[in-house]
Order: C-alpha cells, then structure tokens, then sequence
C-alpha cells in the first residue's frame, strides 16, 4: 500500500478500533487532571531519576533537591509542551503541521537537543546525524543531516499529507503519527516524546483521552520500540499504544457514567476547568542550588 511506503513501515490496519471521541472539554478536562503523571511517565521513559512526588512537587513551584539540573529540565520541558498542546488544544489552533511540530519540540527538547525547533539541518549544525541505538541490533540511521533539510522536509509533508488522506480514524491516525516521527528522526533529540504529544494532540481535538506509557511498563515499551525499528512492522507498537489507554476511556458509544468530573460539571450546565487558562511553574533561573555541578 501507498501508506506504507511513504511512512516508512507497515502495520495490520485492523489492529486499532476506531476509537469513541466524548469531547474536547472532557478530554481536556482528564488531561489536566493527569497532568503529573503524564510528565513522570513521559521522563521515566527518558530514565530521569524523578520519582512521582517529586514531579508533583515541581509541577507546584518548590524545587527538588538531589538531581541534577538537566534532569530538573527535562521534568519542567515536558510539563511546558504539555501546557502548549493543551493551548493548543483548547483553542482550536492544533494542527499536524511542522509549524505545530517544531513549536512542541521546542518545549520538549530546550536546552537538551543539539538543537530544537526546527528539523536537522535547518539550523547552523548540518553536518551530524544522530542514529538509535537498538541493543545488539545494529544502530537505526535515519536521513543524513543536510543544510535546509530539504529531503526531511519533504518526508514530512508527504508522510502528513498521507496520514490526513489515507487514514481517517484520528486513534489510528495519532498512534501512526508517533511511530513516523519516531522512525524518521526529525530532530536531533526529543523525536519520541515530541511525536507522542502530537499523538495525543490529535486524539484530544477529536475528544479522545490521551495516552501516556506507565513507567511499569518502560521496558515493555522500548523491546517493542527496539523491533518496530528493525522490522518496520509496527502492529505490535499498535496493540500496546492502543492497551495503554486510561482504563476509563469510553470504549463503547454509551452514555457517560455520572462519576466522571468531567461530566458532571456538564451535567449542571457549565464547561469543565480545561477552558480555564492553564500555567505549568516556570523553570527557575537559579535551577537546583543544591546540585553541587
């Protein structure tokens, strides 16, 4: 198939069911709410050393003592991409273009990457290409860094353009997102974390629940990463995304319970807190005074 080849890899198309959207409100209104485990789960994948308290207490203001600033960094980068998409979100302004995908690296990847916010090779590093390092398999290579990214560019275009024609169904269209940014490397670093939030951005706009990896099932997650990049066959990174889902996400097209937040506050008439506006704490410019680096 078409698909297929402009993506880069394959996949059983019947392995993802079409997904039950609620709304965006509610979608919004959840993602709020699991904000912290979100942003632990996302650097558990990284390996960052926070602990789930620990995340919750950065997300409030109070930093953490005993970690080292990049670490701090990372935890405070996710949770600014998150307030982005949420934005984003909200206000109707997410798309899947490389507008939007560079505006989320550069939260996910500051001070991090080589360099963020825009492809390999449209900054002033045009000569390093990164590779992924796949245990005993021979590291992935992905498209050779060249000045304008010209031929990254046009991967991306034609890769977006497919997912929007070919695939309608947003769950199966978002998890497909993910797995292309993954697999073509765009950025330097950062290209996993970025692409689940573009996932998930496309799930929410359609009133989906996000999905976030538990950090239990870390090593699950990259052996199946590690054959996806191999194989480029990814019907079992699909059934995992797709089981990774909130065990309250709708699966079926009835009615809400009356125990969800979300839908209660519908209930009497008013939208639910996602519209509120949302601000994650500033990094702090003097970091972690007890990180003795």
């Amino acid at each position: 198939m078409r698909i297929f080849g402009t993506l880069g890899f394959s996949w059983d198309r019947s392995a993802v069911p079409p997904g039950v959207p609620a709304s965006v409100d509610r979608a919004l209104f959840r993602y709020k709410r699991m904000l912290p485990q979100i942003v632990f789960d996302a650097g558990a994948l990284e390996g960052n050393p926070f602990t789930f308290p620990q995340v919750q207490t950065l997300l409030n203001g109070v930093t953490v003592g005993g970690h080292k600033l990049s670490d701090e960094m990372q935890i405070l980068n996710l949770a600014s991409a998150a307030k982005e998409l949420f934005n984003l979100v909200k206000c109707g302004d997410f798309t899947t273009d490389k507008a939007t995908f560079d505006r989320l690296h550069a939260h996910v990847a500051k001070e991090e990457a080589l360099e963020w916010g825009h492809f390999r090779g449209e900054g002033q590093e045009t000569g390093f290409t990164p590779s992924v390092s796949l245990g005993h398999h021979e590291p992935f290579i992905p498209l050779a860094t060249v000045a304008g990214a010209p031929e990254l560019n046009q991967v991306f275009a034609d890769g977006v353009r497919t997912l929007q024609d070919e695939i309608p169904g947003p769950m199966e269209r978002g998890m497909a997102f993910f797995l292309f940014g993954a697999l073509q490397q765009f950025y330097f670093d950062g290209n996993k974390r970025t692409s689940r939030f573009m996932m998930n951005g496309i799930l929410m706009s359609h009133g989906m629940d996000a999905i976030s990896v538990p950090v239990g099932r870390r090593e699950e997650f990259n052996e199946r990463m590690v054959r996806f990049f191999v194989e480029r066959e990814a019907t079992e990174m699909m059934r995992f995304l797709v089981d990774c889902r909130p065990d309250d996400a709708p699966r079926s097209a009835s009615k809400p319970g009356k125990d969800d937040p979300a839908e209660r506050i519908d209930a009497v008439g008013n939208r639910p807190d996602a519209a509120d506006d949302w601000n994650p704490p500033e990094p702090s410019p003097f970091g972690d005074s007890t990180d003795p680096s």
